[in-house]
């Protein structure tokens, strides 16, 4: 399809020659380029689609980038990019050197504040609109909030400073019902109440055609049709909140009308102190199956052409997420006391199979984790089992909560810490590189990782058996060997670990994930001649210290494998031990983890790569460090037969 506008803009000031009337041909051209390139390289996809309009009149109204755009959650910034300067790019999104996939100051001026979480935006613009007066500047700055973000008590911190502060900024509500789960709480009602109340427009139609009717006698019964007006959307409507806050209230106005968009945004730009014009949008517009299903088409993966093969499917493989869900359901059946809490992620954390089952269990606060955390500590106090299943990367947002609410006062919360490790696509924002650092210093902290879904399914049985404080359960992203949900459980000693096989020399000790690439390792040296043994550590806090003494008595070369940060993980646990308890002959430690550094976005193998966890970088540093203790094989290499040829 040939692009007539779309391909003229490459940059704000392109979009600027057009007329208001080219607008809606321009956002059509948006749309389809978005759905093609989308459809066929994976990425979010339905919020996007649902911006389309909005992105085109900011950017048409507004002289950026020196007037500061400032997007709350950035997976609906596509139309931005494309928008500025990286149209041509937007193939690579997501991909190992191409675009993010979320605002990325890195990447562009344009992209005035990096946000992969939720509910930043109003503060970190408020923060910037005070830089500017105290620099006696004169741009303008705009947040744009939504897709869920309303959900979030940040959110809520922003508009009550950014309200009384008197300062000229415009918060933009992008309304439409929905974050990545439907939106859910008090707020959510609100809004829906604002947006469709019958009787505020048809008062106000009927206020309009009254006004027409009467003779003009100069500007006063105008002044009467805004008092009218004004008087019955606080009466009627309770869009009194936002007024209340100390803005000034716009809308609700048609998000898809781009041409009304640009004409409003045109008339409050220059509005003196806090304004907030709220707008309607449909998540998915334009696509059928993405409006239909905005849930599932939040994000998505390439979808291959009609006429490729199907892959066929292993029906031995779930992902983490459905096993940690369809295993909890089957324990609610038989444990009354269990309940389940997420905050915006019912799908994604696998909670849909127990809500489905047992749904006056299930609680979805919202992007809200610090709440779902403190709330789950309530429930506990009364003598409910919680299970809290939040992605790695937000329970950072909790931390304190988890410390003061849960942890210091002994109460036994399940933490299930979804999408732990490197998420691959999702990037630096989503990599749950940090929680075994972060709840590791803890006290009181129980820490477990499973190797597989077999040993989820047993570790969550022991985990909401648990009774001496919070205990926390980390998994990746992708999939694994799925259990047999009938199978009878088994309840793990906390603290114990699994040898797989033994060595002479050389001991890997590996968390989770990398309980597989410890395995490669063992083989790619005993091609070499080393004896080395592999040992799932499936809890990293308590260690299992006999299984650990153990295995620094026998082996000279002790070796830590996690997919978290070096710094004060798994590794740094085990050399502290060991440091604690000297042997006589002494024993090395070499721990392998994630650098000091944040890893970009790429597929899972190659940002494994880029922090030096493929098995084969491992197998090398390992090797090497085994020569320099003068650990010699203790069989003669392998040679293949290819080597031979």
């Amino acid at each position: 399809m040939e692009y007539k506008l779309l391909a003229r803009i490459d940059s704000p000031e392109d979009l600027k020659g057009l007329s208001i009337e080219e607008l809606p041909l321009l956002c059509g051209e948006i749309r389809d380029y978005l759905i093609r390139t989308i459809r066929s390289v994976g990425g979010h996809f339905a919020t996007n689609l649902g911006v389309v309009e909005l992105t085109t009149a900011l950017h048409y109204v507004y002289n950026t980038p020196r007037d500061r755009l400032v997007w709350d959650v950035g997976h609906q910034s596509y139309p931005h990019k494309i928008l500025t300067g990286r149209r041509d790019r937007l193939h690579t999104i997501r991909r190992l050197g191409g675009l993010s996939g979320f605002c990325s100051a890195k990447e562009s001026e344009y992209d005035v504040f990096g946000a992969g979480h939720a509910s930043t935006a109003i503060a970190a613009a408020m923060g910037i609109a005070a830089a500017r007066d105290l620099q006696r500047e004169s741009y303008r700055v705009i947040a744009v909030v939504g897709d869920g973000a309303l959900t979030g008590g940040l959110a809520y911190e922003g508009l009550n400073n950014a309200g009384i502060s008197g300062r000229n900024i415009t918060v933009v509500l992008n309304d439409n019902k929905m974050s990545i789960s439907p939106n859910v709480g008090a707020i959510n009602r609100y809004l829906t109440l604002l947006t469709t109340s019958p009787t505020y427009t048809k008062t106000k139609e009927e206020i309009l055609a009254l006004v027409k009717k009467i003779p003009a006698v100069g500007g006063s019964v105008e002044h009467l049709a805004r008092r009218l007006d004004e008087h019955f959307k606080t009466l009627i409507v309770p869009g009194g909140l936002f007024e209340a806050l100390g803005f000034k209230y716009y809308g609700p106005i048609d998000g898809h009308d781009v041409a009304l968009l640009a004409r409003t945004l045109q008339n409050i730009r220059d509005a003196k102190g806090p304004v907030l014009l709220h707008v309607l949008t449909v998540k998915g517009k334009g696509d059928k199956e993405a409006e239909a299903k905005p849930v599932e088409f939040h994000g998505i993966s390439p979808i291959p052409p009609k006429d490729a093969p199907a892959k066929p499917e292993d029906p031995a493989k779930a992902s983490w997420s459905e096993v940690f869900g369809r295993s909890l359901a089957a324990y609610a059946r038989e444990h009354p006391d269990i309940v389940a809490v997420t905050a915006a992620m019912r799908e994604g954390t696998g909670l849909d199979f127990f809500d489905a089952e047992h749904p006056d269990k299930f609680f979805d606060v919202g992007i809200a984790e610090a709440y779902a955390v403190t709330f789950a500590g309530g429930l506990a106090r009364e003598g409910m089992r919680p299970v809290v299943a939040i992605y790695s990367t937000f329970l950072q947002r909790a931390y304190d909560q988890v410390i003061h609410d849960i942890a210091l006062q002994e109460l036994p919360v399940v933490f299930c810490l979804d999408r732990a490790g490197l998420v691959g696509a999702d990037g630096p924002t989503h990599h749950g590189a940090l929680d075994l650092s972060y709840l590791r210093l803890v006290p009181g902290m129980t820490i477990a990782v499973p190797r597989d879904g077999d040993e989820l399914h047993d570790l969550l049985e022991t985990a909401v058996r648990w009774t001496e404080g919070p205990f926390a359960l980390r998994f990746p992203r992708g999939s694994t060997r799925a259990p047999d949900y009938a199978r009878p459980r088994r309840r793990i000693p906390v603290g114990s670990w699994e040898g797989l096989h033994e060595g002479e020399d050389i001991v890997l000790l590996a968390v989770g994930t990398m309980v597989e690439t410890a395995l490669k390792v063992r083989e790619k040296l005993a091609e070499e001649g080393f004896s080395a043994g592999v040992a799932n550590a499936r809890f990293v806090k308590p260690l299992d210290e006999k299984f650990l003494n153990r295995a620094a008595d026998r082996c000279r070369l002790v070796v830590t494998l996690e997919e978290n940060a070096l710094k004060g993980g798994f590794g740094e646990a085990v050399l502290q031990h060991l440091n604690d308890h000297p042997r006589r002959d002494g024993v090395h430690v070499e721990t392998f983890g994630l650098p000091d550094r944040f890893i970009e976005h790429g597929t899972r193998d190659e940002t494994l790569g880029l922090a030096g966890l493929a098995p084969e970088a491992v197998a090398r540093a390992v090797r090497d460090s085994a020569a320099a203790l003068q650990i010699r094989p203790r069989r003669a290499p392998v040679v293949s037969k290819t080597a031979l040829l």
